[in-house]
């Protein structure tokens, strides 16, 4: 950072001496999630395509396991109660805070029932004491419902290293054979998501409106909670309107840190300083509010936005970014970086012609990757001429993924009790749609929610 834009003023230039930022070699670190269940199975897709770059039969040294593993699902599907406990020891490790690890007994065969039925975690573990031959046969069959992007461990019975080849082979990312310690599992766990000639990147979706109260922000926050509560997928929402935001307002959160101390110092935002900015509103999402502030005007230079994003980006499966209605460099340059972009509008003419540029000028700088997606809010509004669905999408050139009905008491009564639409009316039209829009970008389905005993005595 020049020396120009390294300083900031007064208001500013403490922050980093607090309390909750100062002591950054002992970050707080929440304790992993473990759940020990009996077999059960979960849907996935396609491929077995993890990283070739494994370490070989356990005796490896990997070089990632003394950093912050981000926030990544591991499922262990195991054979030996043995396995399961030394599991559950890596999982009150500090480098494994942020991972959420679920144990499930029964080795690859359950790993295969479960999933063809549910979601693909980050890091699929599999213990497996049969030959060669049986371990390769339920491999391939295990491959039919995963992920292209699953990271796949075996923990084998045998030293064997045409085994070892035949794994790596299929996409298998490491083969370990026991006996192995604690420190050896989250040093080869780290190795895959850490590497830093191949760093874990989460996947980065940009939400902006096509004009200035088409309620961009609202389908932001309602699109994280979806993807973190419903889909059940660690995310991290980033709202980057610096005076306006108001993602802090919509989840009830009060955050004396917000984006803005990273993007007035991104020399110094790293991992462990982004993790103590962040809110958690629950324990799947977190929040990077913005200041929502007009009392100080801050000059971000560009740099600033793509260091901080990138800094999140690393730590996280799922960033949700929460755009202003604007249009700079730094803008453009986040638009075209992200893995999805979605544009709000309504359905008038000023929706139609910013969203028609927006998604033209997208398009052309971003040839290989997927059209930017259309959400029409608002529709429906009672005596407002409106340019019917089917005139809007020919015109912009793009199918609108969900159209959200104007539903003023829903989204009003969310507003004020600091809730999500999902929470506030899980059957509303406007909830399932923006489930669909979630279960879309991610390829996963969206979990039913469980209900309490007291809960359907109330009839809610």
């Amino acid at each position: 950072m020049s020396n120009e834009n390294a300083l900031f003023d007064d208001d500013f230039e403490d922050v980093f001496s607090d309390d909750p930022l100062s002591d950054l070699d002992q970050p707080d670190m929440e304790e992993a999630q473990i759940v020990t269940e009996e077999a059960a199975p979960e849907p996935a897709h396609s491929g077995l395509t993890a990283d070739n770059d494994a370490h070989g039969l356990g005796h490896a040294e990997p070089t990632g396991g003394d950093v912050m593993l981000p926030a990544i699902s591991i499922k262990l599907f195991y054979e030996r109660a043995e396995t399961r406990g030394l599991l559950e020891v890596c999982a009150q490790d500090r480098r494994m805070g942020r991972a959420t690890i679920e144990c499930i007994p029964g080795g690859i065969p359950a790993a295969i029932a479960y999933m063809s039925e549910n979601p693909t975690p980050n890091l699929l573990m599999i213990e497996s004491s049969d030959s060669a031959g049986q371990v390769l046969r339920e491999i391939d069959a295990l491959a039919e419902h995963c992920d292209d992007s699953v990271k796949v461990m075996v923990i084998g019975a045998v030293n064997d290293i045409t085994l070892y080849r035949q794994l790596i082979s299929r996409g298998v990312s490491e083969y370990l054979v026991p006996p192995f310690q604690p420190l050896q599992i989250i040093r080869s766990v780290a190795d895959l998501f850490v590497n830093p000639d191949a760093p874990f990147v989460g996947k980065q979706i940009s939400v902006v409106g096509a004009k200035g109260g088409v309620g961009a922000s609202t389908i932001a926050h309602n699109l994280s909670w979806a993807l973190s509560e419903n889909i059940k997928v660690n995310t991290t929402l980033v709202d980057l309107d610096l005076s306006f935001g108001t993602t802090a307002l919509d989840f009830n959160q009060e955050t004396p840190q917000t984006v803005a101390d990273a993007l007035l110092a991104p020399e110094r935002a790293d991992e462990s300083v982004i993790e103590r900015l962040l809110a958690k509103p629950t324990d799947r999402l977190s929040l990077f509010t913005a200041p929502a502030t007009i009392n100080q005007i801050m000059d971000i230079p560009d740099e600033a936005y793509s260091t901080v994003i990138e800094g999140v980006r690393r730590n996280v499966p799922y960033l949700v970014l929460d755009l202003p209605h604007m249009w700079s460099t730094w803008m453009l340059n986040t638009l075209v970086a992200s893995d999805e972009v979605i544009v709000v509008c309504q359905p008038d003419l000023a929706s139609l012609r910013n969203g028609k540029n927006m998604i033209d000028q997208l398009r052309a700088k971003r040839p290989n990757d997927h059209p930017p997606r259309l959400v029409l809010n608002m529709s429906g509004v009672p005596k407002r001429p409106e340019i019917p669905v089917k005139d809007f999408a020919a015109a912009i050139g793009v199918e609108p993924d969900v159209i959200l009905p104007f539903d003023p008491e829903l989204f009003g009564t969310a507003a004020n009790n600091g809730q999500m639409i999902s929470e506030t009316d899980p059957a509303s039209k406007s909830a399932q749609a923006i489930d669909h829009l979630a279960s879309t970008l991610t390829g996963r389905v969206v979990e039913p929610q469980e209900k309490s005993f007291f809960k359907k005595l109330l009839g809610k």
